[in-house]
């Protein structure tokens, strides 16, 4: 079984809610990320694999975002592609399986992490293919009905974060030692 490595790593444009990156679909900030992941490797991009990225809120972004972020980052056609949804484990989940590729022999050369935009997820209009008939209508924020809520016990994502701490024994100073640790570790 052979080794993965990372050649290198670089972060995706970040910015606040509604801020100066709200214009900025998902795929292109990801493409930010690729192509200077590409470059910095020193490897011509021809070499690449395959790209494998994670993104969560797919409404509007159009088809198959990881491909976008490839073409957009100036990768070469030829290049496989896929995106990953795994809510917020997305990104990781695509470094995980790159590694996979990697360890299995069947890559060699793969560019994996994720891109997100909050500030672009749309509003969804249910019912509305099939005409609206009668009375008032409900516009659905889709970053909160793919992103945060959970689909399986009806609560937003912060109360599950509650309830697995809770079931787990965690209080809340440790969990914000824990954060704070993980913040100067990051800054360090």
């Amino acid at each position: 079984m052979a080794d993965a490595f990372l050649l290198s790593a670089v972060r995706t444009p970040i910015g606040k809610y509604l801020g100066s990156l709200a214009e900025v679909p998902a795929p292109q900030l990801g493409a930010v990320a690729v192509a200077e992941a590409v470059r910095r490797t020193r490897v011509p991009a021809e070499q690449v694999e395959e790209v494998i990225l994670g993104n969560v809120l797919q409404a509007g972004v159009g088809q198959n975002p990881a491909r976008q972020a490839a073409l957009q980052a100036g990768l070469p056609n030829s290049i496989a592609a896929f995106t990953v949804n795994k809510v917020c484990g997305s990104g990781l989940k695509a470094v995980m399986l790159a590694a996979q590729a990697v360890r299995a022999g069947d890559a060699e050369l793969l560019v994996a992490g994720g891109a997100e935009s909050m500030s672009r997820a749309p509003y969804l209009l249910f019912g509305v293919r099939a005409g609206w008939k009668y009375g008032d209508q409900k516009a659905v924020d889709a970053m909160i009905h793919d992103g945060l809520w959970c689909a399986f016990e009806n609560w937003h994502m912060g109360e599950a974060a509650e309830h697995i701490a809770a079931k787990c024994g965690v209080s809340r100073s440790e969990q914000d030692r824990f954060a704070a640790q993980s913040h100067h570790r990051a800054a360090a």
